[in-house]
């Protein structure tokens, strides 16, 4: 279950894990918040869509509930904690048996302190009464497993940690599609591409001032793809900067794995994570990373620096220095059996342990 299908890391992980699912031979629904959004189109054609009508999931219990009653499915796999109270609060109501297995994508602690409102600042009181009630928790990283426990007072051995799934053969299809923008044919400058939404959590203002310092060294170019609330201040920075001419922000792309596949260094700027989808895809597609070593995720994909650069968290020349050394000596380490935890149906097959024990 997860609120919608809008292009994101949730919602992305939730259609790839539905899929892998349904490879290894089990019954799937996805059940939504809402409806529509580009990630079905890439849920196998066989998954029923089930649409609650509503993205705020506490609203949607009602019809939850009646969803249960029908389906009477042996578990359900919820998508964050509000998802998750949702889950349990409806499964009281339907007076069924369903497993509810939680799963947490992000780190709580940093959620709280950079989210207003009463929800988020008692956000790990409720959360504690959530997932204590599921049958099973699921954290993305183990660092969010331990600022989990940490926040809600839950037991740590009670979280289990299983990775997002994330390589697909869809993936490597898509990144082999054409790139017709005039910045990736050939003898342009290098392309130094970030993925992700424009908000705070993603700090691409911090990525811009370092590309500034990379500018002013050698010929290159800087590409964000996504959209949010923080586009108009990414955009004073690079006015300001004077770096109109050679940074990007195309907005939303369907397919960033085309970009990634061509891309000559892969860059995350975030202040935190709670895994970093975008990382691992990135890995597998064969590019170069540079990434703040910020909370959690990123050190844990990337082997604490073995298969990629971690920078301190906000420190602009630092990414700058990292970006550099990249750019002038790429090192393609062979990350393939590393990488094969990530894997769709190893993923697939780590959950279907949990429903089964």
């Amino acid at each position: 279950m997860v609120p919608t299908l809008e292009i994101g890391g949730v919602e992305r992980v939730f259609a790839n894990l539905a899929n892998g699912l349904h490879q290894c031979g089990a019954e799937v629904d996805l059940v939504v918040g809402r409806a529509g959004g580009d990630m079905g189109m890439i849920l196998e054609k066989d998954i029923p869509i089930f649409d609650l009508e509503s993205e705020h999931m506490l609203r949607s219990v009602p019809r939850l509930a009646k969803y249960l009653r029908a389906r009477e499915p042996e578990a359900m796999v919820a998508a964050m904690t509000h998802c998750s109270a949702a889950a349990v609060i409806a499964r009281s109501i339907a007076r069924k048996k369903t497993k509810i297995v939680a799963t947490e994508h992000n780190t709580m602690s940093r959620v709280v302190a950079n989210t207003s409102g009463l929800k988020y600042r008692l956000m790990p009181l409720w959360s504690r009464w959530a997932l204590s009630s599921a049958d099973a928790i699921v954290a993305v990283s183990s660092g969010v497993a331990d600022d989990l426990s940490a926040q809600t007072g839950i037991l740590r051995k009670r979280v289990r940690v299983i990775y997002n799934p994330v390589i697909t053969e869809a993936l490597h299809l898509a990144a082999a599609a054409t790139v017709e923008h005039p910045w990736f044919q050939a003898g342009e400058p290098p392309v130094i591409l970030a993925v992700g939404r424009l908000e705070k959590q993603k700090d691409f203002p911090m990525l811009v001032r370092a590309f500034r310092l990379i500018r002013n060294r050698r010929p290159a170019r800087l590409m964000i793809l996504g959209e949010g609330q923080d586009r108009d201040r990414i955009e004073h920075v690079v006015y300001d900067a004077g770096l109109s001419e050679d940074v990007a922000l195309p907005g939303l792309e369907h397919n960033p794995y085309r970009f990634m596949n061509r891309a000559a260094v892969f860059a995350c700027s975030s202040q935190w994570e709670g895994f970093g989808v975008a990382l691992v895809e990135a890995l597998s597609l064969g590019a170069p990373v540079v990434s703040t070593d910020c909370m959690y995720g990123p050190a844990e994909i990337l082997s604490d620096g073995k298969f990629g650069t971690l920078v301190p968290v906000g420190d602009h020349e630092a990414m700058a220095q990292a970006l550099l050394n990249t750019l002038d000596n790429p090192v393609h380490t062979d990350s393939s059996a590393h990488l094969e935890q990530f894997a769709v149906r190893s993923v697939a097959s780590m959950y279907l342990s949990v429903v089964n024990n």
